[in-house]
């Protein structure tokens, strides 16, 4: 299965960051992509306002989401992404959701807000309270996170012990000191910690780092973003999956009880 990645710089104009969208969905599509992965919170971004993507937020049967599920129509190539969907007034859930063929197949609810580094994301974002299904696509499983998730091996492992070959990871993940260095290592690390391959789009603004990347069950980046915009290309394979789980088999070997959530 070919799987693609966009990385890109959202700007405060949901409709310029819908046109982007629609465009990498159509160039993935043409390079014969079924996975498309795009960064996380991508209605509207603004570096002097930080709030601007919860004052953006539009409910899930939006003007920006119509858009894409338009493009989408027609073919069989999955596309996930994150966008805040309102909640209570003032406030929004950060939610990851798939789409396919015209409609949306999957949503997911951040679980992780990100209140660290002296950012707080549950100032205005309520968390999820679930784990999502897993999503199949061309006989992959594949399972869903966001941003900080990734920090948190549970998640991961809970998805893989569900059945989970793939995990795929909107981001947004922010610049600061060693913070790209623990990007590449806990993707690395949560492709080790599961045998799946991980599949991660970053947003490529000035306060983000980009980075997109592709790891595959043995922690082989196998395609990898610098800072600029870009459409990744990757060929993920079952073989490669089912070798991991023989050499490494890391989740037969487990001496703890699969996680929870709290």
């Amino acid at each position: 299965m070919y799987v693609a990645v966009g990385q890109f710089a959202v700007t405060p104009d949901w409709r310029e960051n819908a046109i982007k969208c629609v465009n990498l969905m159509m160039q993935a599509r043409q390079k014969g992509a079924s996975l498309l992965v795009l960064p996380e919170a991508l209605l509207a971004r603004d570096d002097n306002d930080p709030d601007l993507s919860v004052k953006s937020a539009q409910p899930l049967d939006g003007e920006f989401l119509q858009q894409l599920l338009s493009q989408s129509a027609g073919n069989e190539m999955t596309t996930l992404f994150t966008v805040h969907v309102p909640s209570t007034p003032g406030r929004a859930v950060n939610t990851l959701v798939a789409i396919r063929g015209g409609v949306i197949v999957a949503r997911y609810a951040k679980l992780h807000l990100y209140d660290a580094f002296s950012i707080q994301e549950s100032r205005r974002v309520d968390p999820g309270d679930r784990v999502p299904p897993l999503l199949e696509i061309d006989g992959f499983k594949v399972g869903l996170m966001t941003c900080y998730d990734l920090r948190f091996p549970e998640l991961a492992l809970h998805l893989a012990l569900q059945g989970a070959d793939v995990l795929v990871l909107p981001a947004a993940w922010v610049k600061g000191p060693l913070k790209e260095h623990h990007w590449s290592t806990l993707l690395a690390a949560r492709a080790l910690d599961t045998t799946c391959y991980v599949v991660a789009s970053g947003e490529c603004g000035t306060k983000n780092i980009g980075q997109s990347r592709v790891v595959d069950p043995l922690g082989v980046t196998i395609a990898a973003a610098a800072e600029a915009p870009v459409l990744l290309m990757a060929e993920i394979n079952a073989e490669r999956i089912a070798l991991a789980r023989q050499q490494l088999p890391v989740l037969r070997n487990r001496r703890f009880a699969p996680p929870q959530l709290l």
